[in-house]
């Protein structure tokens, strides 16, 4: 059986609890009041900072307004246009990047995890409780004093985990305890069990590809599942951990990240796994010598290939089927690793024909043309980017 939740009382009492610890009001000297009635069109970026998050937009990327927040957040497209999730202690707080305005609206969570958005629905998944909370993106990029109605699918048992709907209303969600996280669920539209698969420990991360195929990655390999059937395909080392997927729903061609080796001091990884999803095939290839880089390091450009920032400070272009770099364009300075995996580093977002590149060292974002290979602007910042969003 399906749930509503009606989140307009809730959204109220969670925004009067969120002042206590990050103000969502804009500050006397905030350009936003201004830049609401005469914001540009075009592109919209939200850039997280330490303490807060700004909104950069129109084909000159000027600084749209800045919102305090807490020290660390995340950003998430929602998936409707208008909306950015901003992953905050309390839940998932809407950050309108048309107006712009952090708002008081707030989806509450014990523990906010991942943010997907597919076939028209946007997916929220706790961490603390396992739930999966489910918004019509369209209704969602509606919302005025009160978030819309939502179906929230109670959890099994708490785990970091995420989950993703189809257009047919399939419901696929991971599985696992304080123990551990070992595989995934497929639910129908009426969320009821129909596939189950054990097979994926420390599974992680989603994305789903061409004709609604969607991946799932493993501490061994990872899991397609296509039409409702889960298949195994396993890493060529013994530990051959996946963690996140690099998709474009134009191609049946994914990239993931890949770790070799559980002991391996820090983030930066060497190797990518290429994954085909028609033949059911998984490579590990390595990159050229000298170029490594982080889960935050890749994405895809508008003909499905992939773009990854390397430590050489360039943005790499890749072939998706091969795995071979086809070309390079520097971007920023070389870089290493972070100390922690939330600390500042460069990182790369995708939208329509731009990559945009965060250079903490420098307090800049670089806009990329991926179709002429060609930088075309530099963004500079009153503070050190840490994630991004691009929506448009």
């Amino acid at each position: 059986m399906k749930k509503t939740l009606q989140f307009a009382a809730l959204a109220g009492g969670a925004a009067l609890i969120l002042a206590g610890c990050a103000s969502a009001e804009r500050p006397a000297s905030d350009p936003a009041d201004s830049a609401a009635q005469t914001a540009p069109a075009g592109p919209r970026i939200a850039v997280a900072y330490e303490g807060g998050v700004l909104v950069l937009g129109g084909d000159d990327y000027e600084n749209l307004g800045e919102f305090d927040s807490e020290d660390f957040i995340r950003l998430n497209p929602a998936g409707d246009g208008r909306h950015v999730m901003v992953t905050t202690s309390k839940g998932f707080q809407l950050l309108d990047v048309q107006e712009p305005e952090l708002t008081d609206l707030v989806v509450p969570a014990d523990t906010a995890g991942h943010v997907v958005s597919h076939a028209g629905k946007t997916v929220l998944y706790d961490d603390a409780t396992s739930d999966t909370t489910i918004f019509d993106s369209a209704e969602l990029a509606k919302t005025g004093d009160a978030l819309p109605e939502a179906e929230v699918i109670p959890g099994v048992t708490a785990h970091h985990g995420v989950s993703v709907e189809l257009e047919d209303g399939t419901l696929l969600t991971t599985v696992g305890d304080d123990s551990g996280r070992t595989g995934i669920r497929v639910l129908d539209e009426d969320r009821n069990e129909i596939a189950t698969n054990d097979e994926c420990p420390g599974v992680h991360g989603e994305g789903t590809a061409k004709d609604e195929v969607v991946v799932f990655g493993c501490e061994n390999g990872a899991l397609v599942v296509k039409r409702g059937e889960i298949t195994k395909l396993t890493s060529p080392d013994v530990y051959g951990r996946m963690g996140n997927a690099y998709v474009s729903e134009k191609s049946p061609l994914v990239v993931m990240d890949y770790k070799d080796d559980p002991d391996a001091e820090g983030y930066l990884l060497r190797n990518i796994t290429l994954i085909d999803t028609e033949a059911n095939t998984l490579e590990k290839v390595a990159l050229p010598e000298g170029v490594e880089y982080t889960y935050r390091g890749v994405g895809r450009g508008p003909d499905a290939e992939a773009v990854l920032i390397g430590t050489d400070g360039k943005l790499h272009t890749i072939d998706p089927a091969t795995g071979e770099v086809v070309s390079s364009l520097a971007v920023v300075d070389p870089w290493e690793g972070p100390a922690e995996w939330q600390d500042p580093h460069p990182s790369v977002k995708v939208a329509g024909s731009f990559a945009y590149v965060t250079d903490p060292a420098d307090r800049e974002i670089v806009v990329v043309d991926l179709d002429a290979d060609t930088i075309a602007k530099t963004v500079k910042l009153d503070h050190v980017p840490n994630e991004i969003a691009a929506v448009g």
